[in-house]
């Protein structure tokens, strides 16, 4: 009779979760995730495995491991920012993006930046009214919310928190100069503006997803 209750409460725990609503939002014609990703588990249920030091965290990436970390290791700080994942994770077979979504390509990201103003203008617009320091916040009129929430180097150390925010792109770099690198577009406290950059693989940012179209 235990087995049996707790196996019941299993499946009712999952079937909570699967039923759980996505935040969303609505801009131009693409759908977006209105909260960072906050999962420690791949789509298939299989769990990405967690970096609680900078030794961890700086092992994976040199082993091109999948893996994820809360800014600082503090678990405090992924309740309102999400987690940070090097891009190993977000490009797992196994699927980082909740099922209905997937993590956006630089070309989705254009979209979103041009549907905002362009590079110049944009930042203001994708950027959190609250929570940026130095006179940073957005004015947040299309719900993308964006969080200042920092990221982690390759050998373990962070920065940026409060003050950035970061976020990896489906795409690899290509070229020459552009080897074993991945696209990801970048906010800052101080500028309106929306970065592009091509970064190492073994960084660690936050990921936002976007539904998929039927």
């Amino acid at each position: 009779m235990k087995k049996l209750l707790l196996f019941l409460f299993s499946v009712l725990n999952l079937t909570i979760l699967a039923q759980t609503p996505v935040k969303e939002a609505k801009i131009g014609t693409q759908i977006w995730t209105a909260t960072n990703l906050n999962t420690a588990k791949f789509r298939n249920g299989e769990l990405i495995p967690q970096a609680k030091t900078a030794e961890e965290w700086k092992k994976a990436g040199q082993e091109g491991k999948p893996a994820w970390c809360f800014y600082n290791f503090s678990a405090e700080n992924g309740k309102k920012y999400g987690r940070l994942y090097n891009w190993f994770a977000v490009n797992d077979k196994r699927g980082l993006a909740p099922n209905g979504y997937k993590i956006p390509t630089d070309a989705e990201w254009k979209i979103l930046v041009d549907y905002c103003g362009g590079i110049m203008e944009a930042g203001k617009k994708l950027k959190s009214a609250t929570g940026w320091k130095e006179k940073g916040n957005g004015t947040e009129p299309n719900g993308f919310n964006g969080l200042p929430g920092g990221f982690c180097l390759e050998d373990g150390t962070f920065g940026g928190l409060t003050t950035s925010g970061g976020w990896w792109t489906s795409t690899e770099g290509t070229g020459i100069g552009y080897e074993n690198s991945s696209w990801d577009r970048y906010l800052e406290a101080e500028k309106n503006t929306v970065e592009t950059y091509s970064e190492p693989r073994e960084l660690g940012f936050s990921v936002r997803c976007i539904k998929i179209k039927k």
